[in-house]
């Protein structure tokens, strides 16, 4: 007895395919009516609709880095799957960056965002989440971006990330640098610094770490910056240094979080940390914002920062005997 058949889904069960004019390119939407976001019941289409109206300030963030996809085939409430090669039958005109993984003997073609067309066809995908590495196209080995995340544990209170992130803008403001903030489109918050290249991957994290450290001197009761999960006070906030290692991703500015809600990692001003819900950025409300005050990270290319004052700080904690964390690759959540 052959067993039964599975019922076939119609082509259209989602919507007719849609054609999307983006720039000099043309974009085929398909299944455009899929939920993909079920607490307000937001779709693909809604989702395509929303990377346009934020287009120059997801570019800005994505411009010439290689990216990381965060896929959702079935919507946000369903299975993700992370893509860093790009598949097969692309269009032509997808720019990409090819990476090396020493550790596996491997190597992959990215994304690298350059246009908005890009973005839009990564939608198409069913791409959600964006999570850029913190350099470029033209030299990946060397990071042009710190990242600052201020990601607090289980039981850690929002306002204790928000008084983290006070101490975070007054040290930034004491050395020189001018930090962007962002939600996480999570319960945390991202600082981006944009730096010069001239270091790899290890000096950027060992900067990132020696700040960590000098934040969390300053509120030890508040900051953590144990590596190790079981040795984290469950209410404090963890400053991941590691996210400046190679290889590892945060989702960009303006990129969508794959949740029902469909929050949104939201750049907002040092004048707005008292009052910034993150919760309430979301594809719903984030264009909007967009179109009221624009990209609020526009300058960020303007405001490089050396970061040898931050690796004499690492020399003075060396000097100090602060034990120095496992390698790149150990795992810091085990």
């Amino acid at each position: 007895m052959s067993p039964p058949e599975r019922p076939r889904r119609r082509a259209d069960a989602f919507g007719a395919p849609v054609e999307i004019a983006v720039g000099e390119h043309v974009v085929r939407l398909t299944s455009p009516d899929r939920v993909y976001f079920s607490a307000r019941g937001e779709t693909k289409r809604d989702l395509a609709d929303y990377y346009l109206s934020v287009g120059d300030g997801i570019v800005r963030a994505l411009r010439e880095r290689p990216c990381m996809l965060h896929r959702f085939p079935d919507g946000a409430d369903g299975k993700k799957v992370h893509q860093k090669r790009i598949p097969r039958g692309a269009p032509d005109w997808i720019e990409t960056v090819r990476l090396h993984f020493p550790r596996y003997g491997l190597h992959a073609d990215e994304l690298c965002v350059t246009e908005l067309a890009s973005v839009i066809w990564a939608v198409q995908m069913s791409t959600v989440e964006f999570h850029p590495w913190n350099s470029r196209r033209a030299d990946p080995e060397c990071p042009d971006e710190w990242r600052i995340d201020i990601d607090p544990m289980p039981d850690a209170p929002f306002e204790r990330v928000r008084r983290v992130a006070h101490v975070v803008h007054e040290i930034l403001d004491g050395i020189g640098a001018v930090g962007w903030p962002k939600t996480s489109g999570g319960r945390g918050l991202h600082v981006d610094v944009r730096i010069r290249p001239d270091h790899g991957f290890r000096e950027v994290r060992r900067a990132a770490l020696a700040f960590a450290r000098e934040v969390e001197r300053r509120l030890p009761d508040d900051v953590t910056t144990a590596w190790w999960r079981k040795d984290r006070d469950p209410s404090a906030v963890f400053l991941d240094y590691n996210q400046n290692a190679r290889d590892h991703t945060i989702a960009s500015a303006y990129s969508v979080r794959g949740g029902p809600e469909g929050t949104v990692s939201t750049p907002f001003t040092w004048s707005e940390l008292d009052s910034v819900e993150p919760r309430e950025l979301t594809i719903a409300t984030v264009p909007e914002r967009f179109a009221r005050y624009g990209d609020l990270h526009a300058g960020i290319d303007d405001a490089v920062f050396d970061i040898r004052p931050l690796l004499e700080w690492a020399d003075r904690d060396d000097d100090r005997g602060e034990e120095p964390p496992p390698d790149d690759d150990a795992p810091p959540s085990l």
